[in-house]
């Protein structure tokens, strides 16, 4: 009995300390994080809990519904190819050519009309809305000093950041990417209720335009930014400029810090796999969407081309545009995509006119620092049963 209440006292002890070190440091957004991971039996986000945050609705307009193909479905995912997509917890699969649907499945109980986290995919939305604020004259250009907008990057090394160096990931700024620590920017941004000030602690400590280096924060300072300078919020924006523009059948679901509060740019959009294919088609088309130019043609184009930087492993860039993944000369084609880190792709593939897009609750690690091994299934399995 004494042992059971001498490890009761040092329990209840540590408990103690544990909080009050969350208190005193300002990390209360452990709470909500350790309620919404680990005490639900997960060790990181979900592709669904949207719901536990506020959101701003992102608007939709009139629907353009997706013609479906005469070979719709006429051909199976192969054996190897349905292991890798069950071991990988998909839950939407979609094969977009020609602009009509060729094939379409869903597992696990969720449908056309499911909406679920985009995650990072979010990145390549905002830049798409940096070319739309560039359209409007809101933004000069991508070269532009972002000191322009926000003055705690006014001077210094900060001084020097651009438009560019966000999009790209080479601010050289310091947020800690680290996706297992639970004090980096990532799961503090995610479960935080004020990106700005989290966000603002990050400063420069690299030469920016050197040097890729992926970084959440970056993007949520594109957010920031374009906030300022439209003088309105990144979701209202991203509904006038494009997602109202491309046929979306449903209102998406940016994800925010707090009730009115500031969209969680660098994640967080939820939708279905039907209007999340409708972006890649925007940016398959040049930025036009059935004859309307959506965004400035030359932006997109070279959203999709490598910046000029140096990688982690010391070689030139061929991955990464305007916040695209790029793999170049792929079994023959040039191909780009937006990714998630569950598994979330739209990937492009101009010269088949095809657009694939994979939802699912689990991603394959990386076996190099360019790209997903199971992105290559999804990729594969549509080339196989559509590529000709």
């Amino acid at each position: 009995m004494k042992v059971l209440k001498s490890i009761g006292k040092w329990f209840l002890i540590i408990f103690v300390v544990l909080n009050l070190a969350i208190i005193v440091f300002g990390k209360t957004y452990l709470y909500k994080g350790i309620a919404n991971t680990y005490l639900k039996g997960r060790t990181g986000p979900a592709i669904d809990e949207y719901k536990i945050f506020a959101n701003r609705e992102v608007k939709a307009g009139t629907p353009h519904e997706w013609p479906v193909s005469k070979a719709d479905n006429t051909h199976k995912i192969s054996d190897e190819h349905l292991k890798q997509f069950t071991e990988m917890q998909t839950i939407a699969f979609l094969v977009i050519k020609n602009d009509s649907i060729i094939h379409e499945q869903y597992w696990d109980g969720f449908g056309e009309d499911s909406h679920t986290n985009s995650f990072s995919m979010a990145k390549t939305f905002i830049s798409m809305l940096v070319g739309a604020a560039i359209d409007d004259g809101k933004i000069k250009s991508i070269d532009q000093p972002i000191g322009d907008f926000l003055p705690q990057y006014k001077e210094g090394e900060n001084a020097k950041i651009t438009i560019r160096h966000l999009l790209t990931m080479s601010s050289g700024i310091d947020f800690n990417e680290n996706y297992v620590n639970p004090f980096a920017y990532p799961a503090e941004a995610l479960f935080t209720s004020d990106l700005k000030k989290i966000t603002y602690k990050s400063q420069a400590k690299e030469v920016p335009g050197k040097n890729f280096k992926y970084l959440s924060g970056n993007t949520e300072l594109l957010g920031f930014i374009i906030e300022k300078a439209t003088g309105k919020k990144v979701g209202d924006y991203f509904s006038e400029k494009i997602w109202s523009r491309i046929g979306a059948k449903q209102n998406a679901y940016w994800s925010l810090d707090h009730e009115d509060g500031m969209e969680k740019a660098f994640c967080c959009f939820n939708s279905n796999a039907r209007d999340f294919a409708r972006l890649g088609k925007l940016y398959l088309d040049s930025g036009r969407y059935n004859g309307n130019q959506i965004i400035a043609q030359d932006y997109v184009l070279n959203s999709i081309k490598p910046a000029d930087l140096i990688d982690e492993d010391g070689n030139k860039n061929n991955k990464y545009g305007y916040s695209w993944w790029l793999v170049p000369g792929y079994k023959g084609h040039d191909i780009f995509y937006a990714r998630g880190i569950l598994g979330q792709y739209i990937i492009c593939i101009p010269d088949k006119k095809m657009i694939v897009v994979r939802l699912g609750k689990k991603r394959e690690k990386r076996k190099d620092s360019n790209h997903p091994t199971d992105m290559y299934y999804y990729l594969d399995a549509a080339l196989e049963m559509y590529g000709n």
